[in-house]
């Protein structure tokens, strides 16, 4: 980029006791030669946030903070939190971005470029997934495959589909188009703000970019097992449309083509060493090779997103927890009506399926 192009973007984070997370996400966006200023705004934060934020501010002068004390009625936390910093913002792009990621060197200046020459009025990307515990690699990879299918990268970007999507963790927009669509004040009260945004933005006749972007961003959304269960609670029914038919027949091809040939192989290797016979041997084979060819197909499509295909040996157990987590998500929306997030309640809009 040249230096004529220099702090162009606005680089605006919400954070919501974020001690852990939030040093390595300034850093990373103040490298960025093209975010001419960082706005951080402290949700109510009830840790050591503000304390490592003050400290920042020492190192990066771009760095400005905002505290907020309340979160108005009809409002959701992250989309008043973003609000509040857009607000503040002075730049002719909005980058939103999470507070639990890290961008590589260049990326900014290498997704504007390629928002600018696709005339891209939001472009988005997927980062890519840091798994270290056990339930992430079982869950979180098996989660992206899915939303690939339900959110294809090239029908998002094609400005003739009518499909839209975004990922919360990177939206770059521009200053004009967040503006002329409401902002997040006209997505104050959805619990998936970035998908609004997105259809806002299509709707409005402006145009999506949606990228696979393990490249240029990375995070490790979920520290616990609990956040991951609350989280995966909250969005997936929505990232299904709100469709229980859909996530009932996920749930029943989880269990057909993952978890029962596995369990039935486990089974018939028992019985094969109590002695029984030759249709044992059989079964045991055959769901054998059943599993085996499940591996391989599941590794090729983690490669393609650009996980690690030996994440695949985790098949099983996360077909069952993401079962798991459909089940829950359907019930939190439509039987419930209430889900937690960040020790916040928030009722949830119930939708027909």
């Amino acid at each position: 980029m040249s230096e004529l192009m220099q702090g162009r973007v606005s680089v605006i984070i919400p954070a919501r006791n974020e001690e852990a997370n939030i040093a390595r996400a300034v850093r990373s966006v103040a490298a960025q030669q093209d975010a001419g200023e960082i706005v951080v705004v402290d949700d109510q934060s009830q840790d050591r946030t503000a304390e490592n934020l003050k400290s920042l501010k020492t190192e990066i002068p771009k760095l400005h903070t905002l505290r907020l004390d309340s979160l108005p009625e009809g409002w959701l936390g992250k989309s008043h939190a973003v609000a509040a910093g857009a607000h503040q913002a002075n730049g002719e792009w909005f980058l939103f971005t999470d507070a639990d990621t890290e961008h590589m060197p260049g990326s900014l200046a290498t997704l504007l470029d390629i928002a600018e020459k696709r005339r891209a009025d939001l472009l988005s990307v997927s980062p890519g997934q840091e798994t270290r515990a056990w339930w992430e690699k079982a869950v979180i990879p098996l989660v992206y495959l899915k939303l690939a299918s339900l959110y294809r990268f090239d029908e998002v970007s094609d400005p003739n589909s009518p499909a839209a999507a975004a990922n919360g963790q990177y939206v770059l927009i521009r200053r004009s188009m967040y503006e002329r669509i409401g902002g997040h004040e006209a997505v104050r009260a959805e619990i998936l703000e970035d998908l609004e945004l997105a259809r806002r933005v299509k709707s409005a006749g402006g145009r999506l970019v949606f990228l696979p972007g393990a490249r240029w961003v990375r995070t490790r959304m979920y520290r616990t097992f609990s956040a991951m269960w609350s989280g995966w609670t909250k969005n997936l029914y929505l990232l299904y449309g709100g469709n229980t038919w859909r996530m009932f027949r996920t749930v029943v091809k989880l269990c057909l083509l993952d978890v029962l040939p596995a369990a039935l192989f486990v089974v018939s290797c028992i019985w094969l060493s109590t002695g029984r016979g030759s249709v044992v041997a059989v079964l045991a084979v055959v769901t054998g090779l059943l599993v085996l060819l499940r591996l391989w197909t599941y590794g090729r499509a983690l490669a393609r997103l650009g996980f690690d295909s030996r994440l695949a040996s985790y098949d099983v157990v996360g077909a069952a927890l993401l079962s798991l987590l459909l089940m829950n998500s359907a019930r939190a929306h439509r039987v419930s009506g209430r889900i937690q997030w960040k020790g916040r309640d928030y009722a949830t809009k119930k939708r027909a399926g």
